[in-house]
């Protein structure tokens, strides 16, 4: 087993030695609560333990902080807003939040990121922006047919493993359309990376069969992923981190190309659909879908560019595909104002075209539990235990985890 990255020891022990002797309750109901703590700071601050179970990379952790930035007018209007309802000032989103933290697992996986939202104009122009590096270890998974190759039989399916170190960037400008819930904008990637194939067995002549599909001329090599795209976000949902109605329709439209710097040439439309629906005043429900279109005219791309299907309790990357399809129900219960528990179920659909074996269908279910540990925000913390086809995980999420 490799040791975890020694920054996030540095970091997770720096940010929790400040906060030992600290005492934190609401007024409200006298449970542990950071909300007033985070309002009444210069720069509210939520320390957030990372604590990693993804079957992709396996176990893991690391330690984040969430800054809240607000004047003293928002402070004050988000305090009268606790003070009168038992959800506090779940409504109300700042206008600035910072995220900073670093995490690494047993596969020698690490990353390290900072990430930002700002909005302006009472949200009528919203940036968000993030920077990252790290080292992913990942499971490939490609359908690939070996007949006549050597000594070898035919294979449904080809596992190899990845290295991938990367260094990107993300940001996003929107703009809202008048006074209504939609926001239309522009996204820009760009990373810089290379990846290692690292390969299972005796696969002889099986790689020329596998150059067919990824570069491996460029491996080892450092590369460029540079891509600009159209965003359109409709949302109505009463609260960032953990909604219980209303309902989010998003469009994104990312092109890759060399004409903007990249070494490889793709499109991706992704498509996403969030709606919430109280049932009483314990129950919720809640439904999400997810589509993605992938496509290239260039006959090699990188292992990892292909979007997959992701679902708790699903590796990420173990189905990946040029189509992809994801639907999830979750169904929750408030025990009280505090504790919340959920059951969700998924099914996920990859389709691989120029391949006999062409579509991979899982599902994947599962039980939870959310605490509400910071009431003025909205903010809620805690544990999803999933399961699928073939796996199983332990999460550790902050929002609903749809």
């Amino acid at each position: 087993m490799n040791k975890i990255h020694p920054l996030i020891l540095a970091c997770a022990t720096t940010l929790f030695a400040s906060y030992s002797s600290a005492s934190f309750f609401d007024s409200h109901d006298g449970q542990f609560d950071l909300g007033h703590h985070i309002a009444e700071n210069a720069y509210g601050f939520l320390p957030v333990p990372i604590l990693i179970t993804e079957p992709a990379v396996g176990v893991g952790g690391g330690v984040a902080g969430l800054f809240l930035h607000e004047d003293e007018q928002a402070k004050e209007k988000r305090k009268q807003a606790a003070l009168a309802a038992v959800d506090g000032g779940a409504q109300l989103v700042p206008a600035a939040m910072t995220l900073v933290g670093a995490a690494g697992t047993e596969n020698g996986s690490w990353f390290a990121f900072a990430g930002h939202r700002h909005s302006w104009l009472k949200d009528s122009i919203r940036y968000t922006g993030g920077l990252g590096v790290g080292e992913a270890k990942l499971d490939i998974y490609q359908p690939i047919q070996f007949d006549g190759v050597g000594p070898l039989p035919a294979i449904d399916t080809l596992r190899f493993g990845t290295t991938t170190q990367v260094a990107g960037l993300m940001q996003k400008l929107q703009f809202r359309v008048k006074d209504t819930p939609l926001m239309l904008g522009a996204k820009q990637v760009l990373a810089v990376s290379s990846v290692d194939l690292n390969f299972y067995g005796k696969l002889g002549q099986a790689i020329d069969k596998l150059s067919q599909h990824f570069d491996l001329e460029q491996l080892g090599n450092t590369s460029v992923t540079s891509g600009l795209g159209l965003v359109v976000d409709y949302d109505t949902r009463d609260n960032l981190f953990y909604p219980t109605q209303g309902y989010q329709l998003s469009a994104e439209y990312m092109a890759y190309d060399e004409a903007i710097g990249s070494d490889y040439n793709y499109q991706n439309l992704s498509l996403n659909g969030q709606v919430y629906f109280p049932l009483g005043d314990a129950w919720n429900l809640a439904f999400a879908g997810n589509y993605q279109h992938f496509s290239s005219d260039d006959r090699l791309i990188t292992p990892t560019a292909k979007p997959y299907v992701a679902l708790r309790g699903v590796s990420s990357y173990r189905y990946q595909g040029d189509e992809i399809l994801t639907v999830q129900t979750q169904l929750s219960y408030d025990i009280d104002n505090r504790w919340k528990v959920s059951a969700f179920y998924g099914h996920g659909v990859a389709q691989q075209r120029n391949s006999e074996d062409a579509l991979n269908q899982v599902d994947a279910y599962g039980v939870g539990f959310r605490y509400h540990i910071a009431r003025r925000y909205g903010l809620r913390l805690g544990v999803d235990i999933a399961f699928s086809d073939q796996e199983s995980a332990l999460y550790f999420n902050i929002g609903s985890g749809l």
